[in-house]
């Protein structure tokens, strides 16, 4: 992805180095817009390192856009990168940001792709979605249609493409097969259980015990869950229940890790695959032996922005996936996310409130 943080000189463009000063010729300013972005030029708590700030941006190229910001969340990977232990870090300085959705503005001359009004969210992670305004090249953005509600454009790009690709790249899924997910009221946990419905797939999902599990339990179902289990019951009778009315799971989404995700392993059916996409209990995967030995389980790793990068040459791939989820959006058969819409200039209580591992996604309205 090309940077989009620069300096515009007579000798073209340049990057901005840490701490060096944006002084403008006269004859660039005139070619400038600026906008308002949340910049950071070291890692560390996003209270300390990140600042709102007036960025200037550059013309627009001949196969460049222009794009006026329109909604943005803070994903956990958000914070891990201003934290510095996230597998890829932009270099300095960067804005905050992977996912959102941008309208057009302003078309290059040599662009016929895009047109003022467009609908976009970016390719890849890295992007910097935390700003009023950007300008990238074409091939940085997708579009996607501006007949959804803003916070399922804004929200499409991460959780539902994970939960698309993990339903469709590891086992040949068939209307009445199981699948079996811890961390089923996280954000991919919700696009899983209701893409998964669409495809006449049945969800087993597993959440923490809690005061107002009913109320989750009953949110979860009408989203499309076929059965929605506490961790306690993975070692129960319960299952047996379960199973006796559908068949086990050859599919196991794993996203917390420890006895959780071992514990998924023990009900997934003979040569099963168990995926694991994350690791929020912060602990090792437990693995008994004899589910591995005796039983044929395959164990995958699944991370989106990889796939994205993989197969960045064939862009259309990516626009076929994000063209088929907004399709069901349009259904009203996938939602976004519990949301928090929060005003940009209010940044901080969207952090805070990504960081207190609240329910509901904040997203950054600007």
């Amino acid at each position: 992805m090309r940077r989009v943080l620069c300096r515009a000189t007579q000798a073209g463009v340049r990057f901005l180095g840490q701490g060096e000063r944006q002084v403008w010729p006269a004859a660039a300013l005139r070619l400038l817009h600026s906008c308002s972005a949340l910049v950071y030029r070291q890692h560390g708590p996003h209270y300390d390192t990140l600042r709102m700030e007036k960025w200037a941006l550059p013309a627009v190229g001949q196969h460049c856009v222009r794009l006026k910001m329109l909604a943005a969340p803070v994903n956990p990977a958000d914070i891990n990168m201003l934290q510095g232990t996230y597998p890829i870090l932009p270099p300095f300085p960067a804005v905050g940001g992977n996912e959102g959705v941008g309208e057009v503005v302003e078309v290059g001359s040599e662009v016929t792709c895009f047109s003022p009004g467009d609908w976009v969210i970016p390719v890849d992670a890295g992007f910097g979605t935390w700003r009023t305004e950007v300008v990238c090249d074409t091939a940085d953005v997708i579009k996607v249609p501006s007949d959804i509600t803003l916070l399922g454009a804004a929200t499409i790009g991460v959780n539902p493409c994970t939960a698309y690709r993990m339903l469709h790249d590891f086992e040949h899924l068939q209307p009445g097969d199981t699948v079996i997910q811890n961390g089923g009221n996280s954000a991919v946990g919700q696009a899983v259980i209701q893409i998964a419905a669409a495809m006449g797939v049945k969800t087993i999902s597993v959440i923490r015990d809690r005061p107002n599990r009913q109320d989750l339990v009953e949110e979860l179902m009408l989203m499309g869950a076929d059965y929605v289990v506490t961790e306690e019951a993975l070692q129960s009778s319960e299952m047996e229940a379960i199973f006796k009315k559908v068949p086990k799971p050859k599919l196991g989404l794993n996203c917390v890790g420890g006895q959780s995700g071992g514990l998924l392993l023990s009900h997934l059916d003979d040569g099963a695959t168990l995926v694991t996409y994350g690791g929020m209990a912060k602990k090792p995967l437990l693995l008994p032996a004899k589910v591995l030995i005796f039983r044929n389980i395959t164990l995958r790793g699944f991370w989106m922005t990889q796939w994205k990068r993989n197969t960045r040459r064939d862009p259309h791939l990516l626009q076929s996936m994000v063209s088929s989820l907004c399709d069901l959006v349009r259904e009203g058969r996938l939602s976004p996310p519990r949301c928090i819409p929060v005003p940009f200039h209010h940044y901080r209580d969207a952090l805070e409130g990504t960081l207190q591992a609240h329910q509901r996604k904040h997203v950054l309205v600007m």
